[in-house]
């Protein structure tokens, strides 16, 4: 006989616990890292560097737009008013509802929601079985299926970089894996308007979208990365433009590293991406006036010896806090990050994930990217890593569940059924519920106490390896018309015959 058998001749009803990962909220107060003045400082400071140093801005269309709206440009540097800045950046919005391919996959980004994402926007993937190496196209299409696969993940991200694919070809491809493979969120490079339209065009008939439906809601979004520090160029500019103009998201990311592209103190550091996102903000609104765009901060430290990037840090962490502090002063939603320089998937690359990870999670951050599989400071994404970080995603996730508090959650009629000195292993109470109060994630069943030898002495990395080739091996894509796919191959066809969209630079 089962345990299952047993527990119905027992007369045991087994509850179903009904777990939804795809909408999440943070139910914990944001933790601050400075008091409320000095938050008001760091926003001061960052209209002066706006107003009295400048930023360089590369794209002509992008200096026009500024001076059209009263900065003051000098060749390529812009200087902003302080009324001008702050004037545009109150124009975002505070809420943003992004379409999935089906209802249940939209997402809204608003200050108190939670977003999960994987690692992103890697040269290099790596598993215990292929060992290290460039990405290719079979990478990407693998990670988008263990990212579809896990509901913490609601968002689809520039995973690794296919390298076998030609650039001009590249957006086709990444699309095309996005859309048939998952319902999620897509993510689109901006890599020049070329193929920023010719993404839009995919998405848009693959989804049934007209124009004007597209343009009143976000249905993709795209990450904008300023060269800090003070240094806006061609393609980002014109992303935030195309996105803008669209109506589509952009994720706004200063990546200011202390000591190497920003001051290297947290209140220095926070004080540069603070200016950088919104001036990166006003060219967005100055293009479409309510475009949808998010704040965001990727704020670390270098190893001051080597120049060597660190997460995971007491210093990443209070950035974090930080920023989330400023973000909240704005009102907009905002995009933070985990991550981890370890070179393997170790004892390193969890404990600089995981603390990390923390700190966007209690900063309040609305989108945590590089929560799973990020290896080498964003060189590498790690198969086996991903698995065993999605143990993190999921506690998370979780977290944001609440916990049962009804009368029958209270227990008193266990606490009757027990005597004193016995157990509750076997109570009515704990049979009804022990396979859904407990969880194991990602199935890599954890507790091995006393059972190393009947698991032949596998780490946590062997059984990963099983978990996400068990995935890949039983994947199934989402429901989508045949002929849908025929139309994007017939497009994608099309345009390669055509010569494709170079990136612009």
């Amino acid at each position: 006989m089962t345990k299952r058998q047993g527990r119905k001749a027992r007369g045991v009803q087994e509850t179903k616990r009904k777990v939804d990962y795809r909408t999440l909220r943070n139910p914990f107060p944001p933790l601050d890292a400075f008091p409320p003045d000095r938050i008001d400082a760091i926003h001061a400071a960052a209209l002066d560097v706006l107003g009295r140093l400048g930023i360089k801005v590369l794209l002509p269309e992008a200096r026009d737009l500024f001076e059209s709206a009263g900065a003051q440009v000098i060749d390529e540097m812009v200087y902003f008013p302080a009324d001008l800045i702050e004037g545009h950046v109150a124009l975002a919005p505070k809420s943003i509802v992004i379409k999935g391919g089906v209802a249940e996959r939209d997402i809204t980004l608003e200050l108190g929601s939670l977003v999960f994402q994987p690692g992103a926007g890697c040269p290099h993937a790596t598993d215990l079985e292929r060992g290290r190496r460039a990405g290719t196209l079979e990478d990407y299409l693998e990670l988008t299926k263990l990212t579809h696969h896990f509901d913490a993940l609601q968002m689809l991200p520039p995973l690794v970089e296919p390298q076998d694919v030609p650039m001009n070809l590249r957006h086709y491809e990444t699309m095309r894996a996005q859309l048939t493979l998952s319902n999620k969120v897509p993510f689109v490079f901006s890599r020049g308007t070329p193929q920023v339209q010719q993404s839009f065009e995919m998405l848009k008939a693959f989804r049934n979208v007209t124009d004007t439906e597209f343009m009143q809601n976000p249905y993709c979004y795209t990450i904008i990365n300023t060269n800090s520090p003070r240094q806006l160029d061609i393609p980002m500019a014109q992303g935030i433009i195309d996105f803008a103009r669209a109506g589509q998201v952009s994720i706004i990311t200063p990546f200011t590293l202390m000591g190497a592209m920003a001051p290297v103190t947290v209140a220095g550091a926070l004080t540069l991406s603070h200016a950088e996102a919104m001036a990166a903000i006003t060219l967005g609104q100055i293009a479409n006036a309510g475009a949808p765009m998010t704040y965001g901060t990727f704020t670390s430290n270098v190893d001051m010896k080597t120049g060597a990037p660190a997460f995971g840090t007491p210093e990443q962490v209070k950035a974090s806090l930080g920023a989330g502090q400023l973000a909240r002063k704005l009102g907009l939603p905002w995009r933070c990050a985990a991550g981890s320089a370890a070179n393997i998937n170790d004892a390193q690359a969890a404990h600089e994930t995981e603390i990390s990870g923390w700190g966007a999670f209690l900063a309040g951050a609305t989108v945590i990217i590089h929560s799973a599989g990020w290896l080498e400071g964003g060189l590498t994404l790690s198969y086996e890593k991903l698995i065993t970080d999605m143990d993190m995603v999921q506690t998370f996730a979780e977290l944001c569940v609440p916990p049962e508090a009804d009368d029958d959650a209270i227990a008193l009629s266990a606490l009757a059924e027990v005597e004193p000195g016995g157990h509750f292993f076997g109570a009515i109470h704990t049979m009804e519920r022990y396979q859904t109060a407990f969880y194991d994630p990602v199935g890599m069943d954890w507790s091995n106490i006393g059972t190393w030898e009947d698991r032949g002495s596998q780490d946590a990395n062997t059984r990963a390896t099983a978990i996400w080739k068990g995935i890949l091996r039983d994947f199934v894509p989402p429901p989508i018309a045949v002929e849908k796919i025929a139309q994007l191959d017939a497009y994608i066809a099309q345009k390669t015959s055509e010569g494709g969209a170079p990136p612009e630079s």
